[in-house]
């Protein structure tokens, strides 16, 4: 079956408070190029979390937003606090249509989430994600620098409440969580990573980096000390590229995203502060 490259940003809007505001921008996907990263001049080292969501590609069957850090994928039960989700409800009934969602990532990281439009076309995408099938790619900042340029991290968890424990394969109960990085770029005591995320359990590019011995920087829920963090006031972890079958037509549907101000400024800030070549 023939299979197309779209453009991420071939029709793109944005959702506030479940307005639809159509507009225009070049093409992001240059969140691969190294280069990009330390030519911010903003300090956006402390921004406000935002409830505008950028709608980076939209048909008939799917929806593709740009998720700002902060803001919930999904409402929690019983709380109003406005989610992804509930916006593009909001937005899409004005259309009489419906908004599903497909997979999450996690409230403090910001980046690519993908929802379906009908029981139909999201039930196929569920199955493609239960196969482990899409690419997903993150960028992260943790501390330190791994060993290796590149890897295979493998490690085995168990959910306490809105914690993954580490556990050995041995558990019965333990799943199962698996992923591939590489260092983009090495800092004096940090590093940039591209992480291919194979499996997808909740918290695992978090909690797997901190097993590793590499926490992720700002990331307060898994290390305490992060809190004091002053660069960036957030997980630094930034979800970058999506790549699925689109549920209708069989072709390959590629999704690129940039990272937000506050990691280049997190970026910059590392560069200046000391670098050292790969």
């Amino acid at each position: 079956m023939k299979k197309r490259r779209r453009n991420a940003h071939s029709r793109k809007g944005k959702l506030d408070r479940g307005s639809a505001r159509p507009g225009q921008s070049k093409d992001q996907s240059g969140a691969r190029h190294e280069d990009r990263y330390g030519d911010r001049h903003e300090d956006r080292r402390r921004p406000g979390f935002s409830r505008e969501v950028a709608i980076l590609y939209e048909d008939d069957a799917v929806v593709v937003l740009n998720k700002p850090a902060g803001l919930l994928a999904v409402p929690i039960k019983g709380s109003d606090t406005p989610s992804a989700l509930s916006l593009l409800v909001a937005n899409l009934k004005l259309q009489r249509q419906r908004a599903l969602i497909v997979h999450r990532i996690d409230r403090f990281a910001s980046g690519i989430l993908l929802f379906a439009k009908t029981d139909r076309d999201r039930d196929a995408l569920v199955r493609q994600f239960l196969a482990h099938t899409p690419v997903r790619q993150y960028l992260a900042v943790v501390r330190g620098r791994p060993g290796s340029r590149a890897g295979t991290l493998v490690h085995y968890f168990r959910r306490q409440g809105m914690f993954q424990q580490l556990r050995t394969a041995r558990d019965p109960q333990a799943a199962r969580a698996e992923l591939r990085y590489s260092v983009e770029r090495v800092f004096q005591n940090a590093s940039l990573v591209r992480v291919d995320l194979v499996t997808g359990l909740q918290n695992q590019i978090r909690a797997q980096f901190l097993a590793m011995g590499h926490p992720i920087i700002g990331d307060r829920k898994y290390r305490r000390a992060e809190s004091s963090e002053q660069l960036i006031d957030r997980v630094a972890l930034h979800a970058s590229h999506l790549q699925f079958v689109h549920p209708r037509s069989g072709e390959s549907v590629s999704i690129d995203c940039e990272p937000p101000q506050d990691f280049h400024h997190l970026v910059r800030e590392l560069s200046r502060h000391g670098r050292s070549g790969r």
